[in-house]
């Protein structure tokens, strides 16, 4: 069958030598902005200071460097959420900070670090310092994050997208049977809620995925919902007529509801910061933006990555699950299993803690990591915390931990397997004339896309697939102490649950974030809060950027140095795309994830 999958990645394969080409050109253009980048001048702070806070930076599970094929933008810095966490925890004891202003109208987030940073910011709260939001509109996700503010703050002709939550998917099966494409596609045996699959079946969700993703929905939506009655003092029954009813679609809606406090112009918040802040109308008070002060309060090159030596590891598996390295926004099996791998064999880590956020992927490359998961359990404790998805090859390599913490809102399970194959011989004979002939030795030597696949053929991989959902469901059973085999197919059919409805049907062990993980890791092994030292993992393959960055003085640099630091980027670019494996038949993934804008 390989003929087949190299045929069918040929045109990626040629994007990916492309993106080479791309890539090694932005890196030249690095070192012209690499100055500007990193100039940093001095953060004076005055005593009586606020954060402005708005969302102009990206938020991550993990924050890193990474160069993009944007030629405006050729370098992208974005900030772990937990990072931000830190800082915020920081601003909370620094005396000269009085309290936030949150001008945030939008968010790109998923529903668990939506979550983490309201928490975080509640949490700075508790200092009993403000926090006041301001914006002209809202959207719903922004109003959720802004809601944990003491006072919310409208602009007098703005408005709140209160909706309520909904989703849509687009099917294009009509679309390829008018191009007379043919998919064929072969799920786990009852695999009903693997809804990955569904647009190239259908022309409507099936009953079973339309059953799972309102479950889902309305999971996500009680759990705001809540948030927002504690934070705002509104009735759930008043929030959903709120929504019913689109009352907030103008200003004097959202203040009759009380979704926000007042309606001001913006030059009228300037006495109200004066107010909390507790000086006079004609005193002076310092802005300080919020990223400065991140900046600021991390480390030299602005960046969080944790000491060299700790004694719990935590480990990121973040992206779509591959074979090899992976590239960016990608979990390759060969980085992950190397980071456990390592931390499993330093004898300074006590335990492994697992941060997921992952739809999934390979079938292969999910059980590859699951293989050093279990090895690394048997010399150390391995603790799972989930972050806004562990769906699929996510939960299949969480499954045998120690112990499972998800978020509420996590998007957990679709224990499920797929495959799908097009034909496009049809469409490229009917359309422009391109018909095919083979030669064989064997009865099904030349498989491709651009004939059907026969009955043993199709019975070949349908029974591929079934095993391989045997074999997840089994290694759920198995690392799921208690649950029997029965009971996690009952659960498992691709079927996705929030985090709460995970904990009921023991999918999961417990409720909480990253911090509760770590700190429950730490009990584990006997370690005090106070002597906890974290070293992360895997290491960022763009670590000698940020170091060069953080140093870099183009005065100083010859240019044989710049070019010779250019060629290694390229090198080791170069070796991530021969070291992917773009072959994996099987797929345990997860179709979307739900983000609240």
């Amino acid at each position: 069958m390989r003929p087949f999958w190299r045929s069918f990645w040929a045109s990626i394969l040629a994007y990916i030598v492309l993106s080479t080409l791309v890539i090694f050109l932005i890196n030249v253009v690095v070192f012209s902005l690499a100055g500007s980048l990193m100039k940093s001048d001095g953060l004076k702070i005055s005593d009586n200071s606020y954060l402005e806070m708005n969302l102009n930076f990206d938020i991550k599970e993990r924050g890193g460097i990474e160069t993009t094929n944007d030629f405006n933008n050729p370098i992208s810095k974005s900030y772990g959420i937990h990072q931000i966490g830190s800082v915020l925890e920081k601003a909370k004891n620094d005396e000269r900070i009085k309290g936030i202003v949150l001008k945030i109208s939008n968010v790109n987030m998923g529903l668990s670090t939506i979550d983490n940073l309201r928490d975080y910011l509640k949490d700075f709260k508790s200092s009993g310092k403000f926090i006041i939001a301001y914006g002209e509109t809202f959207s719903m996700g922004a109003f959720y994050l802004n809601s944990i503010a003491d006072k919310i703050y409208l602009y007098p002709e703005g408005m709140i997208d209160f909706r309520g939550l909904g989703s849509e998917m687009m099917f294009f099966k009509k679309a390829l049977d008018n191009l007379d494409v043919d998919v064929q596609i072969i799920r786990g045996k009852g695999n009903k809620f693997k809804g990955a699959v569904e647009p190239f079946m259908y022309e409507k969700m099936s009953a079973e995925n339309k059953l799972q993703i309102t479950k889902l929905l309305d999971d996500v939506w009680k759990n705001m919902t809540h948030n927002i009655k504690d934070s705002r003092d509104i009735s759930l029954e008043s929030l959903n007529e709120i929504a019913d009813s689109i009352y907030s679609y103008n200003s004097t809606g959202c203040l009759k509801y009380n979704l926000v406090d007042n309606l001001i112009y913006e030059d009228q918040l300037d006495s109200i910061i004066k107010k909390n802040i507790g000086v006079n109308k004609d005193d002076k008070v310092q802005n300080i933006l919020f990223k400065k002060y991140l900046d600021g309060k991390s480390t030299k090159t602005g960046m969080n990555f944790g000491q060299n030596n700790g004694n719990i590891a935590v480990v990121y598996a973040l992206g779509t699950i591959v074979s090899g390295k992976g590239l960016d926004g990608e979990m390759g099996s060969t980085t992950i299993v190397k980071a456990i791998n390592k931390a499993k064999n330093d004898s300074s880590i006590k335990a492994v803690v697992l941060r997921v956020n992952s739809p999934g992927g390979s079938a292969l490359a999910s059980d590859v990591i699951w293989r050093a998961v279990e090895k690394t359990k048997e010399i150390k404790t391995v603790i799972v915390s989930m972050g806004d998805l562990a769906a699929s090859g996510g939960y299949y390599i969480s499954c045998g931990a120690d112990r499972i913490f998800a978020e509420p809102n996590t998007i957990t399970g679709s224990i499920g397997v797929f495959g799908m194959i097009p034909n496009l011989g049809r469409m490229l004979e009917n359309k422009i004339g391109i018909t095919f002939d083979r030669v064989e030795t064997n009865d099904h030597a030349a498989m491709t896309m651009f004939s059907p696949l026969d009955k043993k053929e199709l019975s070949t991989i349908q029974k591929g697939v079934d095993e391989i959902y045997e074999s997840f469901i089994s290694k759920v059973a198995f690392g799921r102490d208690g649950l029997k085999k029965s009971d996690v197919h009952n659960v498992a059919m691709g079927r996705v649950w929030s985090g709460k409805e995970a904990l009921d049907l023991e999918l999961v062990d417990e409720i909480g974030d990253l911090q509760s993980a770590i700190k429950f890791a730490a009990n584990k092994v006997g370690l005090e809060k106070t002597e906890i030292k974290l070293v992360h993992y895997p290491k960022i393959e763009n670590d000698e950027l940020l170091q060069i960055l953080s140093s870099l003085d183009l005065e100083t640099k010859s240019s044989s140095e710049i070019m010779n630091y250019v060629k290694n980027i390229n090198n080791n670019f170069n070796s991530l795309i021969k070291n992917r494996s773009i072959e994996d038949k099987f797929q345990t993934i997860f179709p979307f994830e739900i983000r609240i804008f």
